[in-house]
């Protein structure tokens, strides 16, 4: 797998407000699909990390985002995300809305492990596989 993960996102009707363009909160279901496609295309299965890990998820505890150009119905994007770090109980990612070579929105995400209600520490296999992929910034 490269360091860059990539999803494909279609614009529909859906995904836009009354003039037509994507509403902001659209993008972050888009940045959501593309985290859980990561997280399968490292062999980590939410329902399975919940089943098996006692009840392990993640979830959001961060974001920063910046709204740089709007993108229509029709529109083909792509979403990229790229680890940068991970810690005891989280991981950090980077994440790219792209319209071709143009880019429409960029967000900084800390992912939080979580069970039970409360921050744990991510299990040494759930670690070392996004380890594998990280990117530091700067790197």
């Amino acid at each position: 797998m490269t360091h860059t993960h990539t999803l494909a996102v279609r614009v529909y009707y859906e995904d836009t407000d009354f003039s037509g363009l994507v509403y902001h909160a659209s993008y972050l279901r888009f940045m959501e699909r593309a985290r859980t496609e990561l997280l399968r295309d490292l062999g980590l299965g939410q329902r399975e990390l919940l089943e098996a890990q006692g009840g392990l998820f993640f979830v959001v505890r961060a974001m920063t985002i910046d709204f740089r150009k709007p993108a229509q119905m029709d529109d083909l994007l792509t979403v990229e995300t790229i680890v940068r770090e991970v810690s005891g109980a989280s991981f950090d990612l980077d994440q790219r809305v792209t319209r071709g070579e143009e880019m429409l929105v960029s967000a900084q995400v800390r992912i939080a492990a979580v069970e039970g209600g409360r921050p744990r520490r991510l299990p040494t296999e759930v670690r070392e596989k996004f380890a594998a992929v990280a990117m530091p910034r700067g790197a």
